[in-house]
């Protein structure tokens, strides 16, 4: 007798009810970043270490559209991957052992951009934990506008102390 493979897990269900939420305000008091570089308006938690989702409400005034491109502005792929790790921290820093620390950057990898995001669009970032260490960790992440995939990239960080 063989044994049949495990049934695969449903999908996640991105709609659930969140754990936590943030808003602005609330997420300044969770990352450094400031204007023009805070790139998430609100934030929700879905589950603890696991999955969250940020939302970008990208505006004509965003100051990166004077250069990107005149006439046709689109949103630069490295602040739509920018905004996906920024959620990544959101994620992370609702951990109790994230108190005085902060996630920065270590590696992109496998990083499609699909759709262009434009002025007036809301950008939906989802993020879900694939490896977490101690100090380190990887995330998948995939931004959406209207549920069409925009961008998607595999995000790996490292957990340091705010004074190094």
């Amino acid at each position: 007798m063989t044994d049949a493979p495990a049934p695969a897990a449903p999908p996640f269900d991105w709609k659930t009810a969140p754990i936590r939420s943030y808003d602005f305000v609330g997420i300044q008091k969770l990352l450094p970043h400031r204007y023009p570089f805070l790139l998430v308006d609100r934030a929700d938690v879905l589950e603890e270490g696991k999955r969250a989702i940020g939302f970008k409400g990208v505006t004509g005034n965003e100051e990166f559209f004077q250069g990107h491109f005149p006439g046709f502005p689109i949103m630069p792929g490295v602040l739509i991957v920018e905004a996906l790790a920024q959620t990544s921290i959101v994620l992370m820093a609702t951990k109790p052992d994230f108190a005085g620390k902060m996630g920065l950057f270590l590696g992109i990898e496998e990083a499609k951009f699909r759709n262009p995001v434009k002025p007036g669009m809301m950008l939906e970032l989802r993020v879900e934990m694939v490896k977490a260490g101690g100090r380190s960790g990887k995330v998948r992440g995939e931004a959406f506008v209207n549920g069409k995939m925009a961008a998607e990239a595999n995000l790996s960080f490292v957990i340091v102390p705010k004074e190094m």
